[in-house]
Order: C-alpha cells, then sequence, then structure tokens
C-alpha cells in the first residue's frame, strides 16, 4: 500500500477529501456480522470513517481494530450498540463522546480516555494515564492496571473501576458516579467533589478537601461485588467508602473581603 499523504486546507480541516478506504474484511453469519481491518497504514480519520462506515452503513455487530499504533482520537463519538476490540494501544482521547458501544483495548491508553461517554463499557486490560473517564457521564470504564492523576475529574455519573492504583487527585470534584479503586490511591482523594462515592481497597495518602470517609453499607457490599464479578477482577479485602462531607455546599453570602468591609 502506498504511504497516505496528509493534506491540509486554509480553514484548518485535516484530510479534507478523506474517505472511507473500505479495506475491511466483513463475515455475516447466524450471529450477526462481523469485521476486522488492519489500521497500521491508514491516518486517525481513515481509521475512524472506516469504523463509523462499518457501524452505520454496514450495520455491523462487531468491529475488530489490528495495529491502532497508539494514534490519538480512535473510536470517538460512536452513538450505536455494537462491539469494538482494539487490537493494541491507544494515544490520548481514545472512545470519547460515545453512548452504546462495548469497547475493548488489549493494550494501554493515553490521556483522557472515554471522556464525556455517555453510555457503554470501556476496558482497557493495562494501564491508563491522567484524566481518565473525565466528565464521565454514564456508563463502565474499567482498567485493570492503574491510572494517572485526576481519573474522573468531574464526573457525572457511570462507574470507573481500577485493578490497580491511581494517582493524585482522583475523584476531583466528583459530582455523581461511583469510582472503585482497588489500589492505593495519592493525594487530595476526592479532592472538592460535591456528590458521589469512591470505594478504595488500598492505602491513601490523603483525603482532598470537604472528602470525609463513611460506613459501607449492605447495598455498597453488593455493588462492589457485582461489579468487580463483572469484568474478573479479584477483590482486595476491605474497601473504604468516602463521600462528600458537604461543607461546600453552601457559600456565605459574602466573601470574606466584602464582610470586612460590612463589617
Amino acid at each position: 500500500m502506498e504511504p497516505v499523504k496528509i493534506s491540509y486546507d486554509a480553514r484548518g480541516l485535516a484530510e479534507p477529501n478523506a474517505q472511507a478506504p473500505g479495506t475491511a474484511t466483513v463475515t455475516r453469519g447466524p450471529d450477526g456480522t462481523a469485521a476486522t481491518f488492519d489500521a497500521a497504514e491508514l491516518t486517525t480519520r481513515q481509521i475512524n470513517l472506516e469504523l463509523r462506515r462499518l457501524v452505520y452503513d454496514e450495520g455491523v455487530d462487531e468491529v475488530t481494530i489490528l495495529n491502532p499504533g497508539a494514534k490519538h482520537s480512535l473510536a470517538v463519538g460512536i452513538l450505536a450498540r455494537c462491539t469494538i476490540t482494539i487490537d493494541g494501544s491507544l494515544g490520548y482521547f481514545g472512545c470519547g463522546l460515545i453512548d452504546g458501544p462495548e469497547i475493548h483495548v488489549k493494550g494501554r491508553v493515553g490521556w483522557s480516555v472515554a471522556e464525556n461517554m455517555m453510555s457503554g463499557v470501556v476496558v482497557i486490560d493495562k494501564n491508563a494515564g491522567s484524566l481518565t473517564g473525565a466528565a464521565l457521564r454514564g456508563g463502565d470504564v474499567v482498567v485493570r492496571g492503574d491510572v494517572g492523576a485526576r481519573s474522573g475529574i468531574d464526573q457525572k455519573g457511570g462507574t470507573i473501576i481500577v485493578g490497580g492504583n491511581a494517582g493524585t487527585m482522583t475523584g476531583f470534584m466528583l459530582q455523581r458516579g461511583r469510582q472503585i479503586i482497588c489500589g492505593n490511591v495519592g493525594g487530595g482523594l476526592g479532592d472538592s467533589m460535591y456528590d458521589g462515592a469512591i470505594y478504595v481497597g488500598g492505602k491513601i495518602t490523603s483525603l482532598g478537601v470537604d472528602c470525609v470517609e463513611a460506613e459501607l453499607t449492605a447495598d455498597d457490599d453488593e455493588l462492589l461485588a457485582r461489579k468487580l464479578r463483572i469484568y474478573g477482577i479479584e477483590p482486595p479485602g476491605v474497601f473504604r467508602k468516602f463521600v462528600c462531607g458537604r461543607k461546600l455546599w453552601n457559600y456565605d453570602n459574602l466573601e470574606p473581603a466584602e464582610r470586612k468591609l460590612v463589617l
């Protein structure tokens, strides 16, 4: 295959004339339709165009992408129920803005995987970078290895499950949803969280502002056992639960500088 030449136009649109390469092998059977294509010689846009062609135009149920080459922004914006297997690693912003698909990444991912995900499942076999599940709204994001800093920042729903350790400021500004961290967690856990719950099975360097420990309930135990069982993750032992202390829910009418002037 000849090398792909990337073109640009004055409006800043990359590859304005790019078309889906149509290189996938499609197999139709009684149980559904499956397709596989090699992404080694394709650009990011061509990979996404081919994926969308298969899911939307061909109605393929299962897509396998070979040799993704840790490219950025792959498998984004898929708004259909399907199964996508990525046989390799992804770069930044993979699997973002999705609503419905089940995605299995057989490797590592960079920053901001599953950003603004609405529903579905994303499973990563190895480690993930910072900002995993940023602004997550629904579905499950499962990282079998470790995650970086600020995982679940501004999370608004769904569940983030980490089989290993998590970095600093995990759960920063958590608004709703759950995080299950089987390993250790860095400093600033749950800083400025508003609602939701964070479960930790290992050691915690420090708690963030307005993050407090709460008692585990029978519902919590059922949730933890069920989620870990679904994804085949071994429980670490005893979990601890952390929630919002609600001290930041209400603010004084006057800022400190204004209060001094009034008083």
